[in-house]
């Protein structure tokens, strides 16, 4: 298969066919093989004006709510135009064969895993489809749908709709937090596709199935910063090496 090594690939499937718990972090590379720009990518044309921490910040949208509020659905309609590949829909027709055995962890806030078929994605990042308040709700944001807007607002209090994803100086959802460090403690085997290993705390995982005793395996085209404590790594992008992977 091109850009799989023969060597290693076969070892880490052997490896998933023994593991009764499995975990995987995945991150944006698996995304961009779909067609979905990183962060940064996507602000092209009219967006390129603006900083990224302006756009991804709780201060950049209380200062541009409008701003920011289209920002948002802009990428939502490009992540909307594109479909999961073929990693996302490996991981998810093996879970549905093995029920209970692969816990599935991403950065991502795309939706992709899902529209493929996972479920019960522990999303570190948050959803971009998934608004939530700004601001403490009152008793009037939970009575009615917010009136329409950019962005919409609790036609009560005037507390705006923002997108349900986790902001620069923002901490993890602590559930979701909980439960990826106890999949990646409690798991045999654990690999992480398709990122560089380099955003903190969600790279650590990888430091914490190591240190309770599980393999790691690192899938990604280009060097990343886990290489160096993995088990296998393996030089391949997600759509390449996860159906060879989870074959069985």
């Amino acid at each position: 298969m091109a850009g799989l090594p023969a060597c290693g690939a076969d070892d880490v499937a052997a490896w998933v066919a023994q593991a009764d718990r499995i975990a995987v972090l995945t991150g944006a590379g698996v995304s961009a093989e779909s067609g979905v720009p990183t962060f940064r990518d996507a602000q092209t044309g009219y967006w390129a004006q603006f900083r990224p921490e302006a756009m991804a910040s709780e201060a950049g949208f209380r200062e541009h709510p409008q701003r920011v509020w289209d920002w948002y659905q802009h990428r939502r309609a490009g992540i909307q135009a594109v479909e999961p590949n073929a990693g996302h829909r490996a991981l998810a027709d093996f879970a549905r064969r093995h029920p209970g055995r692969l816990a599935l962890i991403t950065q991502n806030v795309d939706g992709l895993h899902q529209r493929a078929g996972s479920t019960g994605v522990l999303c570190l990042h948050g959803d971009l489809f998934a608004d939530r308040w700004l601001d403490a709700p009152r008793d009037c944001c939970h009575q009615g749908a917010p009136e329409p807007g950019h962005p919409p607002r609790c036609a009560g209090c005037g507390n705006p709709r923002r997108p349900g994803v986790v902001w620069f100086g923002e901490a993890l959802p602590q559930d979701i937090w909980t439960a990826a460090q106890e999949a990646v403690q409690a798991c045999e085997l654990m690999l992480v596709v398709g990122t560089a290993g380099a955003v903190y705390p969600a790279a650590g995982l990888a430091h914490q199935a190591r240190d309770a005793g599980a393999r790691v395996v690192v899938v990604n085209p280009a060097d990343s910063a886990l290489d160096a404590g993995a088990h296998a790594v393996l030089r391949a992008t997600a759509a390449q090496a996860l159906p060879r992977i989870f074959a069985n």
